[in-house]
């Protein structure tokens, strides 16, 4: 590389594999606001979600794309591929609940011929584009992972990528557990709440210390970070099993709860529905930790650490 091309473009930031991705996923998130904005509308609670979802990710991609046409992103005190990773990984799974929520509470098949025409088939683009925006972050943490006996990022990997996603779902099941799920009533559900709280900031803690560039500060503690997050992984499958057993138990069981949805409970505002999603996310989670401490005992990846 001669001394004056980093004073130039980074050209291949939009012509590579992964700069294609991200330009298809400007494209699409640029194509949905429009349609939303135009057309196609949002409201309540969820259409305010999918809003911010699809403008969050629209300007992180802008973000990202510019950092690495200009070069800047080498002047930032991060490590640039585990973020850029992580940011694609979170994007895929919202730009996935949305394309899902969108369709399910604002299109419906029989809006035409009697109603507008027009603003069903707006939404219906709308989930079109949001599909197709989740396929292209998908891609872009696709062409972005490490393979095993190469180097590469730590989030690129099956272990970093499965972090993310539970804290994905570590955050949904803490939105649930504050919806009037009442889980103060009983020590044990307490608990579970707490062992989520737990799970959910150690985990938080991890992907902060490998997108800092922090992670190879552990060697000098005689405490690799591929060891500490596979001490760490064992604990949150033990806590979550734990959860997972006494959360059904103290809601559903007719000693202490409910174990069938009350008459009368209004949908959407229902504590019992809540109950019951936390305990289906909790056990979702202990899966994705789970297949997180398998995938971590598989051979070794030579991680680069920034």
């Amino acid at each position: 590389m001669s001394v004056s091309s980093g004073h130039q473009l980074n050209v291949s930031a939009v012509f590579s594999p992964r700069g294609a991705a991200r330009v298809c996923q400007l494209t699409l998130g640029c194509t949905i606001v429009s349609l939303v904005i135009h057309g196609a509308g949002y409201s309540a609670t969820y259409g305010t979600f999918c809003m911010a979802v699809w403008t969050s990710c629209f300007t992180v991609s802008a973000v990202v794309l510019v950092l690495e046409v200009t070069r800047l992103q080498a002047s930032l005190p991060v490590s640039w591929e585990n973020l850029t990773v992580t940011l694609a990984s979170l994007a895929t799974l919202l730009s996935l609940t949305a394309s899902i929520a969108y369709p399910a509470f604002f299109v419906r098949a029989n809006d035409c011929p009697y109603n507008n025409c027009e603003v069903r088939n707006f939404r219906i683009a709308v989930s079109v584009c949001s599909w197709g925006a989740c396929v292209a972050y998908g891609t872009e943490v696709f062409l972005s992972r490490a393979k095993p006996g190469r180097s590469g990022s730590y989030m690129a990997t099956a272990p970093g990528v499965l972090k993310v996603a539970q804290i994905f779902v570590g955050c949904v099941i803490f939105a649930m557990l504050t919806d009037g799920t009442d889980f103060t009533r009983h020590a044990a559900t307490l608990y579970c709440a707490v062992a989520f709280g737990v799970c959910l900031s150690g985990t938080v803690l991890l992907v902060a210390l490998v997108v800092s560039g922090r992670s190879a500060a552990l060697r000098m503690l005689r405490m690799p970070f591929e060891r500490l997050a596979v001490i760490y992984t064992f604990a949150a499958v033990l806590l979550y099993v734990s959860a997972a057993v006494l959360w059904p138990v103290f809601c559903f069981d007719r000693k202490y709860g409910a174990p069938l949805r009350p008459q009368g409970c209004p949908r959407g505002k229902c504590s019992w529905d809540m109950k019951l999603a936390v305990a289906v996310m909790s056990f979702v989670n202990l899966a994705l930790y789970i297949a997180d401490l398998v995938c971590s005992q598989r051979s070794p990846l030579v991680f680069i650490h920034l």
